[in-house]
């Protein structure tokens, strides 16, 4: 699945495949401008900051569940959110803090150190990272991802696959190559 934000017209929270069908809202009620996103994938709940609201929020992969982690003046221009373990990590654009933030204990937030243009952030561990099994977009013989002259996306599971071209380039009644 593909998470992301969008604070157009409606501010809202979505899903989809990673082919771009079955685009879902899971969240469009009580947000205005959703920016950065985290996924907690093991217990499949999706975390994000609205800068506008001043909160962290967050929903199961289905938009149930909804709760706000914390809110008001002390996370105020937050940029870039991760999750690992009981913690949400995050940078407050204004003094370039990272913070870690009890994702069960609003109360303990903390500052961690200051980095010069810091926007983004990531936590890189073993644990967060999971599994890859056998999927439809493997490599064939012909070096071809999943079968596909040039972009392979996985579809509804990772046994499904949607073939797509470049720019300029059209997909052949075979579903398969570019032309």
């Amino acid at each position: 699945k593909l998470f992301f934000t969008d604070y157009g017209n409606a501010a809202k929270v979505e899903r989809c495949d990673m082919d771009g069908m079955n685009r879902t809202w899971i969240v469009d009620s009580k947000i205005e401008q959703p920016t950065a996103l985290a996924l907690d994938l093991i217990n499949k709940y999706v975390y994000w900051v609205d800068i506008y609201l001043d909160s962290v929020e967050v929903v199961d992969y289905q938009g149930r569940k909804r709760h706000t982690i914390i809110k008001g003046r002390q996370i105020r221009h937050l940029c870039g959110l991760a999750v690992f373990e009981n913690y949400l990590y995050t940078v407050n654009s204004d003094n370039l803090n990272i913070l870690r933030i009890n994702r069960y204990n609003d109360t303990d937030v903390q500052s961690l150190a200051r980095l010069d243009n810091a926007k983004e952030i990531r936590v890189y561990q073993k644990r967060t990272q999971t599994a890859v099994r056998s999927h439809a977009c493997e490599v064939d013989p012909y070096g071809m991802p999943g079968g596909c002259s040039h972009i392979c996306l996985l579809s509804s599971n990772y046994k499904a696959r949607t073939c797509r071209c470049r720019t300029g380039f059209i997909l052949g009644s075979d579903g398969r190559s570019c032309k």
